[in-house]
């Protein structure tokens, strides 16, 4: 296939997701509209959207590959906030053990869950977790990913999480999809540090965030705030590190439990608190007086048999929210963000228009990437879907079984 960056899409069956200056994150009833135009075409030169329209106004001559997208449709890719995509190797044991009845928190403590791919990771060479992690990132932008954020917090040492973040800056370097960082060196304690944990936060806040933020190794800082996990004030403390060096919080809160992690990522200004299985109408309103962004896992809920979300409750409140893959070896095994969306449908009630609005624009803004990317919109980064043949948007969740896409363009590249 040529990889032009010039490319005119023609006979689009609907244009999807179109907006203009501002753009804006979108909340409550706002998430069920997307502007659109039926029988459309689209320009893309050197990487970027150039025009678009209906077809009476389609360019009569250009110089470039042309698509005809008679009966598909087009819009912005995937924006995946969310993931743990790099990972020595996957946990299907785990998965056995839950289906004989032992808990998340069980196998934890039988030295499965995130201890496990720490021990398997520590063996493992940076361009062997290179070439695994690559192949997976060609799989989800295939599924139409093309932003996504990847998160370290398999090393849980000082030389193994610096390998993780080294390696997403390769994928990074190599990949024509938008990459992300983040620093999640607090996703558990190890078992050497069990009998005094604060030499562990010590760790990351005294060597790794300095070293991280000296060589600009990652864009974000989360921490695994909860119950078993890390505290309220262990999670505040590093946090308030990490800002030191310029990395913004994003933080895994509320997932197993109604903690108070919430209020923790919002005091701490965090670009996003992420999971909200567990969460009451004290952080709805919470979230609503902040600029944080409430980011649901719906794929980890279907998977560890827990409790989604209440996205519903959350959007028909005023808010906005994001939905994210969580793609990880132990709790979320598929980066597949049409599943997300379909499991947003059918597990948390949104709208096909809402969940569509999830993964793209407010994904992008979750990324600090609304300027750039989610949504088709003049001068900004060309990636793009075009679908198989469909009538119309609600067919993708609809259809949860089923690939979607006819092909994918990164930057103007088509994948």
């Amino acid at each position: 296939m040529p990889h032009s960056k010039n490319i005119l899409i023609k006979n689009i069956k609907s244009l999807l997701g179109i907006m203009t200056e501002p753009y804006l994150f979108k909340k409550g009833k706002a998430m069920s509209f997307i502007d659109s135009i039926e029988n459309a075409w689209l320009l893309i030169i050197e990487g970027q959207i150039k025009d678009f329209g209906d077809m009476s106004t389609a360019p009569l001559t250009f110089e470039g590959q042309t698509i005809d997208a008679t009966n598909q449709l087009v819009m912005p890719a995937w924006c995946d906030s969310h993931t743990h995509l790099v990972f020595a190797t996957s946990r299907e044991k785990e998965f056995v053990m839950r289906i004989k009845g032992k808990s998340y928190e069980e196998i934890a403590k039988e030295g499965g869950g995130i201890l496990n791919s720490a021990r398997k990771l520590h063996n493992v060479s940076e361009d062997e977790l290179y070439a695994s992690a690559k192949k997976r990132l060609d799989k989800v932008i295939k599924m139409g990913t093309g932003a996504i954020e990847i998160k370290s917090g398999y090393g849980l040492s000082y030389k193994s999480e610096l390998k993780m973040l080294r390696v997403i800056n390769r994928l990074k370097a190599n990949s024509d999809a938008t990459i992300k960082s983040t620093f999640l060196g607090a996703h558990a304690i190890p078992l050497e540090f069990k009998r005094d944990r604060s030499l562990y936060i010590e760790l990351i806040t005294n060597k790794l965030l300095p070293k991280i933020g000296s060589e600009k190794l990652a864009d974000y800082c989360d921490v695994f705030c909860e119950k078993g996990f890390f505290t309220n004030d262990e999670t505040d403390l590093i946090l308030k590190a990490a800002a030191k060096f310029n990395l913004k919080p994003k933080i895994h809160a509320n997932q197993l439990s109604n903690s108070g992690a919430v209020q923790v990522g919002i005091a701490n200004n965090a670009v996003s608190v992420d999971h909200l299985e567990e969460i009451a109408d004290a952080e709805i309103v919470a979230l609503k007086n902040s600029k944080t962004i409430p980011t649901l896992l719906p794929s980890c809920s279907f998977f560890l048999g827990i409790p989604f979300g209440p996205a519903r409750k959350m959007i028909d409140a005023g808010l906005g929210v994001c939905l994210a893959s969580d793609y990880n070896p132990g709790s979320t095994p598929s980066g597949n963000i049409p599943f997300v969306m379909s499991l947003s449908c059918i597990k948390m009630k949104l709208l096909p228009e809402e969940a569509f609005n999830a993964v793209t624009i407010n994904g992008a803004h979750a990324m600090e990437l609304g300027n750039d990317l989610g949504s088709i919109t003049k001068r900004k980064l060309a990636n793009i879907i075009i679908t198989n043949e469909m009538e119309n948007l609600s067919y993708i969740p609809y259809s949860f079984g089923e690939s979607h896409i006819d092909k994918v363009i990164l930057n103007g590249k088509i994948q």
